[in-house]
């Protein structure tokens, strides 16, 4: 039978990772915000690190605090905060056409983790993930795109999905490979909670 000391401790240890994982996601917004600012300029959607960094986020964190990191992400975008490419921000960029992409990164961090918690936290399963993760994103920043900038279908798929294909397969095996070895080594070093670790 559970005692009143091993309860109220059961409940502190949890209230204690919940934020000890709250802070790790708070941390990795600041990364994202960090990487977004690495950019090669298109003419309507530009090549930056923002995807890398959500692929990171979600291998690292998992589905709920990997989705908490990108949602507070897009959140200090939204308030007006320069976080996101080029250091814009503003609810302006979230209703123009590349506002589908960062709207879609909360949605692939989730997936992404999930996949990765529904299989393991090993290199082949998160390239996997990524790489679906990836295709979410261009997914549904692609219909946003085409219809914020008034664009067809053909012109839709050469300004904002074909050109970044190849180089979103590159940043997917990147956030595996980071990913995957910057969560064992938390785990290792015991700063990554316990209940976090069991599909590790």
């Amino acid at each position: 039978m559970l005692t009143i000391k091993e309860g109220v401790y059961g409940i502190v240890y949890a209230t204690n990772e919940k934020l000890k994982m709250s802070l790790y996601a708070a941390l990795m917004a600041g990364i994202t915000a960090i990487l977004a600012q690495m950019t090669i300029p298109l003419p309507l959607v530009p090549i930056t690190g923002q995807t890398l960094a959500i692929g990171l986020c979600a291998t690292i964190l998992g589905s709920r605090y990997g989705t908490l990191a990108v949602a507070l992400y897009v959140a200090m975008g939204a308030v007006g905060l320069p976080v996101f490419s080029e250091a814009k921000g503003g609810f302006s960029v979230l209703v123009g056409p590349t506002g589908g992409y960062i709207f879609g990164f909360i949605l692939t961090a989730y997936i992404t983790g999930l996949i990765l918690e529904k299989t393991r936290f090993t290199l082949v399963p998160a390239i996997i993930a990524n790489i679906i993760g990836m295709i979410l994103t261009l997914t549904l920043g692609a219909v946003q795109l085409k219809f914020a900038a008034g664009l067809t279908w053909e012109q839709t798929l050469a300004a904002g999905v074909t050109p970044f294909i190849l180089v979103g397969v590159i940043k997917a095996f990147l956030a595996s490979v980071l990913g995957i070895t910057i969560r064992k080594r938390l785990l290792a070093a015991r700063l990554l909670p316990k209940n976090e670790s069991k599909a590790a």
